[in-house]
């Protein structure tokens, strides 16, 4: 009820609705989505609608764990089919299932840009290159202790990513303005009473930025699409810091969500719905 009263009457609200409500359930209940149409005022069509379009969202119940294998070309003759095998014998599952206890969703994914260091492999947002059969049964013992406490020991800077706001699905990307030789992400943002544009790299896991004002040291600041102005604020808190996380739409589907506070290194990369 907080969740849908706190953001019902913002422009855009409903994505930051939802979120909440993947979040909290791991994906979107039907008794749940009825609930958001009685309490926003906006028919269970229309939610359905919004639902269904951003691929991020999920109407079928995922595993506390995702686990996605990209079998795009070049991924696929560095011999990902055997990684796909191997995580199909571990985890008892076809890609696209969920194991019966939910603690595993399985899938395949189409290229994700890394194309030199695959066979690529993504779980809960963390980022595993060059794997073969032989790891999976360590990736998935690093899963089952805990990603967070673990090192993943790989260079996220070489990630590029092509997001869209969650508001208007407009593109975020500027290819007339690099940063670390990729079209930057261009978005507006206000923080105090200083309100401007802000530049970030386009790399997963790159923190370069360029600002029209400076951003003092532990500054939260608030994220706008520069077409549609509409807020980027999600229904999530950095694990972190408690700041408030910005979601960014991947293209294809999925999300990368990184955290609002200057000098928080905080991301995570959801890529969900960039099934194959």
């Amino acid at each position: 009820m907080a969740l849908i009263d706190k953001h019902r009457d913002q422009r855009g609200g409903l994505i930051a609705i939802l979120e909440g409500v993947q979040a909290n359930y791991g994906y979107l209940p039907e008794s749940a989505l009825r609930l958001v149409a009685e309490r926003t005022g906006r028919s269970l069509v229309d939610i359905y609608g919004v639902a269904t379009f951003y691929k991020a969202f999920s109407l079928e119940p995922k595993g506390r764990h995702l686990c996605s294998v990209c079998v795009g070309t070049a991924c696929h003759v560095r011999n990902a089919p055997t990684v796909v095998e191997e995580f199909q014998r571990k985890l008892g599952i076809q890609p696209g299932a969920t194991t019966e206890d939910r603690e595993y969703s399985f899938e395949t994914v189409n290229c994700l840009g890394a194309c030199a260091l695959g066979p690529i492999v993504v779980v809960d947002g963390h980022y595993f290159p060059q794997v073969n059969a032989r790891q999976v049964d360590e990736i998935i013992e690093k899963t089952q202790a805990g990603l967070d406490f673990v090192e993943v020991t790989t260079d996220k800077r070489v990630f590029p990513v092509e997001v869209f706001c969650a508001r208007c699905n407009r593109s975020l990307m500027d290819p007339d303005h690099l940063i670390e030789g990729y079209p930057s992400v261009r978005v507006t943002i206000s923080h105090g009473r200083k309100h401007g544009w802000l530049r970030l790299s386009s790399l997963y896991g790159s923190y370069t930025i360029e600002s029209e004002h400076g951003i003092p040291a532990d500054t939260i600041a608030h994220f706008f699409c520069p077409t549609c102005h509409a807020e980027l604020a999600g229904a999530t808190d950095c694990s972190a810091c408690a700041a408030p996380m910005v979601p960014l739409i991947v293209r294809g589907g999925g999300m990368v969500q990184i955290c609002s506070r200057r000098g928080c290194t905080s991301h995570l990369l959801d890529v969900s719905g960039l099934g194959s």
